[in-house]
This record gives structure tokens, C-alpha cells and sequence, in this order.
């Protein structure tokens, strides 16, 4: 018997497969890469936020209340403002000459 036509060919055979399912595991792999890069970033921007919060806590410097009552004479130019908390603590504030 002869083979002639459409048929001659014979069916595909089944374990071929899909041949889009190498652009769906292509498509997971960027979804994972997305969220992967998303994480970094948030991560990126938290730690620049201590940064930050560090950088303007070192700005800040508390002073203590000297034990002796001595006064100081002299000449000098002022520096900023000191106020005492309610701990007893001073805080001198800078200002900009």
C-alpha cells in the first residue's frame, strides 16, 4: 500500500513536546530575576537609609557638665548655643558663621 497525500508523512510523535514551552521557562526565568532584582534594590535603599540616619547622628555630639565650677576668661568668637536637657546633659548648637 502506497502512502499518498497528507498522510504520507505519518502523525508527530507525543513525547515531542510543546515547542513553546522553552519560552515559557524563559518567561520564570525573567519573573525571577525581576524579583531578585527588586529585593537588591530594597535592600540597597535601606542600608543607604542608615547611612544616612548614622551620618546625622554623628553630627549631633552631647556634652557632659563639667565636674569642676571653674570660669574661663579669654578672648574667642561664639560657636552656637548650649542647652541642658532634663538629664542634666548639655547640647551645644552649632551655628553657621
Amino acid at each position: 500500500m502506497s502512502r499518498v497525500g497528507l498522510g504520507r508523512h505519518g502523525q508527530l510523535d507525543d513525547s515531542a513536546g510543546d515547542p513553546l514551552d522553552g519560552l515559557v521557562n524563559l518567561f520564570d526565568v525573567g519573573i525571577v530575576l525581576a524579583v531578585a532584582f527588586l529585593i537588591a534594590g530594597l535592600a540597597l535603599g535601606a542600608k543607604n537609609a542608615d547611612k544616612a540616619q548614622k551620618k546625622a547622628a554623628a553630627t549631633q555630639k552631647t556634652l557632659t557638665t563639667p565636674r569642676s565650677k571653674q570660669t574661663a576668661t579669654g578672648q574667642g568668637q561664639s560657636v552656637g548655643e548650649v542647652y541642658q536637657l532634663p538629664d542634666g546633659t548639655l547640647v551645644l548648637k552649632k551655628t553657621t558663621p
